[in-house]
């Protein structure tokens, strides 16, 4: 069920930006660039070393554009992005993928999971809405999920969702983060927990536009690195027994911004 907000007074964006890796997204960066800066004024693009005209499309759009010269992969664009956030003093940057599977409408009630929560890791999670996830990516993101939140140490909601708002103490941790790719995105996860940022989702809707590029998540392929990182993982950590008793129990996930919505023992 999509969330009924009001709207968002213009001061709980400040210091907020919004960040979009971009990778080949000529069909789809323009009108997702436009749509978040409906909501936001700081808006940056990492042009990861796109061959198709993904730059070109961003011309007269008052956006921050950050280009690699060759594909380096969406931990390395991340990783970008994190940078020029924290050299710009950004308290917290919340993460759109480019293939227009999420859209910025939905980004006030993420920013207002954070606002009040300002120590969690704020996720957009989509697995409630299973008939419109294609089986195939639902089974895999259930897989990781369960790995995930093992070596995490807590139940994480849809531990794949590149929709997410990261604070400035969160991105201070992407140095500790070995991971490429997309791995980056899940190990990350663990590290923010080792170090006391757990996750707080908030629901959102699955979204696969026709007109979209295919995924370049590869469910086999990626699924497995992530796990063999959590393997390695859950060994430095003696498998984790407590862990993954934690993991076992239901994540909490907001069907509004609201604290109210949220388990007494889940508030900030």
């Amino acid at each position: 069920m999509r969330v009924a907000l009001r709207p968002m007074p213009p001061a709980a964006w400040d210091g907020v930006w919004i960040a979009i890796p971009a990778f080949n997204e000529e069909r789809t960066i323009r009108a997702l660039a436009l749509a978040a800066l409906a909501h936001c004024p700081r808006v940056m693009v990492v042009d990861d070393g796109s061959t198709d005209a993904t730059a070109a499309r961003l011309q007269g759009l008052p956006v921050t554009l950050l280009r690699h010269p060759v594909n380096r992969g969406k931990a390395d664009s991340l990783r970008t992005a994190f940078a020029h956030a924290l050299a710009s003093d950004a308290a917290a940057v919340v993460t759109l993928d480019g293939d227009g599977q999420h859209d910025p409408a939905d980004a006030p009630a993420l920013v207002a999971a954070w606002r009040s929560r300002p120590h969690r890791l704020v996720i957009g999670s989509r697995l409630h809405d299973r008939a419109h996830f294609p089986p195939a990516r639902y089974a895999a993101n259930r897989f990781a999920c369960f790995w995930i939140s093992w070596a995490a140490g807590h139940a994480i909601a849809d531990s794949q969702s590149g929709f997410r708002v990261y604070s400035a103490a969160v991105m201070a941790l992407q140095d500790r983060v070995r991971g490429s790719r997309f791995t980056f995105e899940s190990e990350i996860l663990i590290e923010c927990a080792d170090a006391g940022h757990t996750t707080i989702a908030v629901a959102i809707p699955g979204r696969y536009p026709p007109h979209a590029r295919p995924s370049h998540f590869r469910p086999i392929v990626d699924i497995a690195r992530i796990v063999a990182m959590v393997a390695r993982r859950l060994l430095a950590k003696g498998l984790y027994p407590q862990g993954l008793w934690r993991s076992l129990q239901r994540a909490p996930v907001l069907q509004a911004p609201s604290s109210a919505d949220v388990p007494a023992g889940e508030r900030a």
